[in-house]
């Protein structure tokens, strides 16, 4: 079986017979005539026969070298084009770009960023979809993913960006706190009705930041689960169970007196937002665009 024949050893061939000459063929591609030359030989001997004719005046193809360059030029033009394209598709911003954010606090926090990153790369399509599976969400046909986690992220295959970390609270209403004393130790928690996830975070909601600046997880009661933070929220403005929400969204409530901040020895942990990709060495130009556009807007709103 005769080996294959390595692509560049065809560019030095076809280039020689573009520009007629040894010499030719070896400024065209920067390399020295004398390395033409002896790929050239080991070309023809390799396919077992002359493909050019050479002499101390000039150099001629022979027929099976003439036949040879009819064939592996429009195969040599096409790999060009093909790796122009892709070396394009690699600087160039553009094409499908599927992005998928968490259900309900996504595209309240990103929608106006997503509008801005449209408007900035109009020959980027931007596909865009809400759901809680998060780095589940790459193997189901999306290149960048929201994500928010809460503590110790789970193990996964894919790459994460942090990209912002929001402060929580514990609230509670005052129709709870009549019925219930006020705890002041994260153990009191394990008797007392908590709002708590059905899938969102991994099921862990409760956990608290430790002195090592690791996490503890609170198994506490859930007599009411959701996958929304809004619905988190309406429940516990309606007094069904102590709920541990982000600063930002039960600020308001806190303000004019409908929920109420609850102190415990442990701070919650932080909601932490990322970005999820699968490649690093080969992320296309748009993945990158978008990775690089949400990175440097959150880190500006957050020095305003």
């Amino acid at each position: 079986m005769r080996s294959r024949i390595d692509l560049n050893v065809l560019r030095v061939f076809v280039t020689v017979a573009e520009k007629g000459s040894f010499v030719g063929g070896a400024r065209a591609l920067n390399i020295p005539a004398s390395n033409v030359s002896r790929q050239i030989s080991q070309l023809e001997e390799r396919l077992g026969m002359r493909l050019i004719q050479r002499s101390t005046r000039q150099m001629k193809l022979t027929e099976a070298g003439q036949m040879f360059f009819d064939s592996m030029r429009p195969l040599l033009d096409s790999v060009n084009e093909t790796e122009a394209r892709l070396s394009h598709a690699q600087t160039e911003p553009e094409g499908l770009l599927r992005v998928c954010l968490p259900n309900g606090v996504g595209p309240v926090i990103f929608g106006n960023l997503l509008a801005d990153f449209a408007l900035r790369y109009p020959r980027i399509e931007l596909h865009c979809t809400t759901s809680l599976q998060g780095a589940e969400a790459l193997w189901d046909d999306c290149d960048v993913v929201i994500d928010i986690s809460r503590g110790t992220r789970a193990s996964s295959d894919v790459i994460a960006r942090p990209l912002a970390s929001l402060p929580c609270h514990i609230v509670a209403a005052p129709t709870l706190l009549q019925k219930y004393a006020r705890p002041t130790h994260t153990e009191q928690l394990l008797a007392l009705p908590c709002i708590t996830t059905v899938s969102a975070l991994q099921g862990q909601a409760w956990q608290f930041i430790t002195t090592g600046k690791g996490f503890r997880h609170i198994n506490v009661l859930s007599p009411f689960r959701v996958d929304s933070g809004e619905m988190a929220m309406q429940a516990a403005l309606k007094g069904i169970g102590f709920a541990i929400l982000s600063a930002q969204a039960c600020e308001p409530y806190i303000r004019n007196g409908q929920l109420e901040v609850i102190e415990l020895e442990l701070a919650p942990a932080p909601l932490e937002i990322a970005l999820l990709y699968q490649e690093r060495s080969f992320l296309p130009a748009r993945s990158r665009a978008f990775i690089d556009f949400l990175q440097e807007a959150v880190r500006n709103q957050r020095e305003k």
